[in-house]
């Protein structure tokens, strides 16, 4: 696959002529054509520069009334999704109207019976407990008919959202608060909020409106923590907005006060003071995400709000249990799932992946699709059945700058139920409806350039061996957090020496690199799951043109640093080695 670099440069911004920054990092900033006006809002953590979270839509109206019930003892339920985002939105609240002494209920509904979001069954039960007032966190914009419900049995229901308003009419709730809404600003940059911090947005107005009533309320500052984890694990984009949030969430987790977050954190990582954004994309996250996927999701979320820390370490025990459990799993369905896309590879392009078995487990059909786009480098959906007879439901994901939301929405005549954004979405059919759904879907993307439907092999800045030092390692932790807007920097590196390599456990290389310029420099490297990878050179291969045909060797990777018993070393996180 050919990789492409582009570099633009602007007629009217010159780069900075004193480097203020390490050569690499200031080739990436020029890169990114930022100059010393752009690159000082990019590294900003000033919370004040932000714009005001309580500008959007229903926000005072949401808070009136919830203090109002706080006024009249009304009993309040907290109602959120069972991902990262919802549990997270959901501990959240939890821990707001904890610090006002308030209590309030927390429901999640089950993956595998209720569904994605808010339902009538959910607005009946809610009422037979007694609660007047239910506000939803990263759910609820499409719930219309549970809205509905909820104005017939007399409870108010507030939705806190941040998915796409995609009805032909908005929730009859007494209160949408979704900086997504039909008629909130098209360039707001608040668009790119989680749903955990739309909640937090909620939480910030009920605290000003009690103070101006006179009471003490502490700040909210510590709730930071939860917005960090549910905007990186929920692949929130990170804009100016959403970086700070992050910053100083992450900033504070360290000597956290949460058990429930602590649990996630050996003594030796709290004690390094900083917490790379990889740790809750590709620890935590999944985590959390695991008891969601194969059964209820309750256990989370009774982490995040317990008080006690061995509680909170048995909880946390729960969740690593569920996420092997989770691994193995999804490791089954992805092989089937691969069999299936290459089963039907003939020859000609590969446009989508869509691919169906009733034998599936529901609960890990999306990180498939997420692997099957990685894999094959094309959008993906993946098929199961549903619990309903003759119903199958999927998980889709996006590659490239392709729109999925909006491909789908042209099959929405073929759904029963339809949910996303422009990445991510799922929906269910009839399972007689999946034939035209592929010829469709096969129609509508083929029509779209290659290099919009597609992921593009990219990278940042070439690199040299001699270039990467700690100061490089140290001055990459100024561009965190890495997400969604912020990839972390992918670096091209020739003029290095393949010395050896180790195969780990069947599937992961472990790289001995040196320069060919200084052979002093020694780097090591790291490729999980390399072997066996779709369109991947053998190790054994590359050492062998280098030794016989003396090949160059090309690297793509991301730096990080491996912490091992007590010490700590540079370590490439390898992606690929080409000829």
């Amino acid at each position: 696959m050919q990789t492409t670099h582009t570099t633009h440069h602007s007629q009217n911004q010159k780069p900075q002529t004193t480097p203020k920054f390490h050569p690499v990092i200031q080739r990436i900033f020029d890169k990114r054509e930022m100059g010393p006006k752009e690159i000082a809002e990019f590294l900003s953590w000033d919370l004040k520069s932000m714009p005001s979270l309580t500008s959007m839509k229903d926000v005072q109206k949401a808070s009136t009334r919830i203090i109002q019930a706080i006024e009249n003892n009304e009993k309040i339920a907290i109602y959120g999704d069972y991902d990262v985002d919802g549990t997270t939105s959901c501990a959240l609240l939890y821990h707001f109207f904890k610090m006002i002494d308030i209590e309030v209920g927390l429901i999640q509904p089950s993956r595998f019976i209720e569904g994605y979001g808010i339902h009538p069954p959910s607005i009946d039960k809610a009422h037979e407990e007694g609660y007047k007032v239910v506000i939803t966190v990263d759910c609820g914009i499409t719930n219309n008919e549970a809205a509905t419900r909820a104005k017939e049995i007399g409870i108010d229901l507030i939705i806190t959202d941040h998915h796409k308003d995609a009805r032909d009419e908005m929730p009859d709730a007494f209160a949408i608060v979704n900086p997504n809404r039909r008629d909130e600003p098209k360039d707001s940059e608040l668009k790119a909020l989680a749903g955990v911090t739309v909640g937090f947005a909620l939480a910030v107005q009920i605290r000003e409106d009690l103070i101006a009533a006179g009471r003490k309320i502490p700040s909210l500052y510590p709730l930071l923590q939860f917005a960090a984890i549910g905007t990186i694990c929920d692949l929130a984009k990170l804009n100016p907005t959403n970086l700070k949030i992050v910053r100083h969430g992450l900033k504070q987790i360290p000597s956290t006060e949460y058990p429930g977050i602590r649990a996630f954190f050996s003594p030796e990582e709290r004690e390094r003071g900083f917490v790379p954004s990889e740790k809750l994309s590709f620890n935590i996250g999944p985590l959390i995400n695991s008891k969601g996927r194969l059964d209820h999701p309750e256990k989370a979320l009774q982490l995040l709000t317990i008080e006690d820390d061995k509680k909170a370490f048995e909880y946390y025990s729960h969740l690593e249990i569920c996420n092997n459990e989770r691994k193995f799993i999804q490791a089954e369905v992805f092989n089937s799932a691969k069999e299936q896309v290459l089963k039907n590879l003939n020859g000609s392009e590969h446009i989508v992946s869509i691919v169906y078995s009733p034998e599936w487990h529901e609960g890990v059909i999306g990180i498939v699709a997420s692997k099957l786009v990685e894999t094959f480098k094309v959008p993906a959906i993946v098929f199961t059945n549903a619990e309903e007879k003759g119903v199958i439901k999927a998980s889709a994901r996006s590659a490239g700058d392709l729109n999925l939301f909006d491909c789908l929405n042209e099959n929405a005549d073929l759904f029963l139920k339809f949910g996303g954004h422009k990445a991510a979405a799922g929906l269910s059919m009839p399972v007689e409806n999946l034939s035209q759904f592929k010829e469709n879907m096969l129609s509508t993307i083929a029509k779209l350039p290659a290099i919009q439907r597609t992921v593009q092999s990219y990278y940042d800045v070439e690199i040299g061996p001699e270039e990467i030092n700690p100061r490089l390692l140290k001055e990459l932790e100024l561009l965190e957090p890495f997400g969604m807007g912020n990839q972390k920097p992918i670096f091209k590196m020739k003029g290095f020496r393949l010395d050896n390599y180790d195969i780990l456990k069947d599937v992961h290389v472990r790289w001995s690199l040196s320069s060919l310029n200084d052979p002093s420099t020694k780097l090591k490297g790291i490729s999980f799951n390399y072997i066996g990878k779709w369109g991947i050179e053998d190790p054994q291969d590359l050492y062998n043109a280098q030794e016989r045909n003396g090949d160059e060797l090309t690297a793509y990777f991301t730096l990080g640093v491996n912490h091992f018993r007590g010490n700590q070393y540079i370590q490439l996180m390898i992606e690929r080695i080409e000829l």
